[in-house]
């Protein structure tokens, strides 16, 4: 398996080193359970925005009449 060194400074070893004693685990435990809520997090709001821009191309006629003054002029026309 890939590994990865990061490196902290001597005030956040000191707090892993904390949390991981009080969760009872280790600090290898809790960096890679961090990093992998962090994951799953940016990949929900991608898949969030993906949705958000399919929905709103599927509907974007629909946009454009209940909100006229929020168009952009089309290019070549004057404002």
């Amino acid at each position: 398996m890939p590994a990865l060194n990061v490196e902290f400074s001597e005030r956040e070893l000191d707090d892993l080193r904390q949390i991981a004693k009080e969760r009872g685990t280790s600090m290898k435990a809790l960096v890679r359970e961090a990093a992998a809520a962090d994951i799953a997090r940016y990949r929900a709001l991608q898949e969030g925005a993906e949705t958000f821009r399919r929905f709103f191309a599927g509907h974007a006629e629909e946009f454009a009449a209940a909100f006229p003054d929020d168009e952009s002029p089309v290019r070549g026309e004057a404002a």
